[in-house]
């Protein structure tokens, strides 16, 4: 009978043979998820692993090395790279942006330890927040240069292919604090849906993601397909707005406006379908999008 190390192993193993990176590097926590990552790809193909070390508290020098130490163990070459958590957003935000820049390889595929519970919580912070689809539809499991090998492994398989390993996982404090919004869906709101649904819920919201990104990548390609002039509201307005927002998006994204959100799509969509005269989009990164003349334009914010 196939145990928890198996499933991993076949995650990873179907993983690799589906996108063959040409240089594997495991991002490791020090966490279940990670270390089963990295003890199973360490066994399939020649790796690297990164532990990165946020500072957020007291000894995480001495966490992140006993990481690294493991993985070399595992037989992975381990370095672990210190990052300042700065910026706007909450901690939470702060700490992936600084974590993902440390981690991003010149080439090949990261491997992240995300799970099928992760997933999970990704959806229902996107249904919560009404961030539109491209939220719901979760995380992609190749989405270069990182890879999710893990998406379809519910986490206490991790945790308990870690026991067959021999492997005493790190458990990070933030992951029971109630003030982070992900840790009250993991501990509170998860298990009531499941035992309201009676079971499956994670599994059910993991498979709406796959749905979702299914539909959103025909969309997109049909955006990409869109030769007519994105800029005049007549040829864009004749389109189907999930298309029309789409072909949208791709507009502002080459004119260099960064991290757009639903709610900014909408609005910028509000200048072609809902017309009234009505002033400019503000936009993230000084940006302002405008209609005048039966067309739009993007303009840099005036000082």
């Amino acid at each position: 009978m196939n145990g928890p190390l198996a499933e991993v192993r076949t995650a990873v193993k179907r993983f690799l043979a589906d996108h063959r990176p040409d240089r594997v590097t495991v991002a490791v926590s020090g966490g279940a998820d990670s270390l089963a990552l990295a003890a199973v790809t360490a066994r399939l193909t020649e790796a690297a692993a990164v532990v990165v070390d946020h500072g957020l508290q007291a000894d995480s020098a001495r966490v992140a090395e006993r990481a690294a130490r493991t993985c070399r163990e595992l037989g992975l070459t381990a370095e672990v790279r210190r990052v300042e958590v700065t910026g706007s957003g909450g901690p939470e935000a702060a700490a992936r942006k600084a974590r993902y820049a440390a981690l991003r390889p010149e080439r090949g595929l990261v491997l992240l330890g995300h799970t099928r519970d992760d997933q999970a919580e990704t959806v229902l912070l996107g249904l919560g927040r009404g961030s539109g689809p491209r939220s719901i539809a979760g995380m992609r499991a190749h989405d270069p240069p990182w890879g999710r090998p893990l998406l379809r492994v519910p986490r206490a398989v991790t945790e308990a292919a870690c026991d067959e390993l021999g492997l005493t996982p790190w458990r990070d404090p933030h992951n029971e604090d109630p003030r982070y919004t992900r840790v009250r869906l993991r501990r509170e709101v998860l298990p009531l849906l499941e035992d309201v649904l009676q079971g499956g819920v994670a599994d059910a919201l993991a498979r709406t993601a796959a749905h979702l990104r299914e539909d959103n990548d025909a969309l997109d390609e049909l955006a990409e397909a869109f030769d007519g002039d994105r800029r005049s509201v007549a040829e864009v307005g004749r389109l189907p707005t999930a298309l029309r927002r789409r072909v949208l998006r791709r507009w502002l994204l080459a004119e260099n406006v960064p991290e757009l959100s639903d709610s900014h799509l909408r609005r910028v969509d509000a200048l072609v379908s809902e017309w009234r005269g009505q002033g400019g989009v503000w936009l993230p990164g000084g940006f302002v999008a405008r209609r005048a003349h039966g067309r739009l334009r993007v303009e840099p914010v005036q000082s």
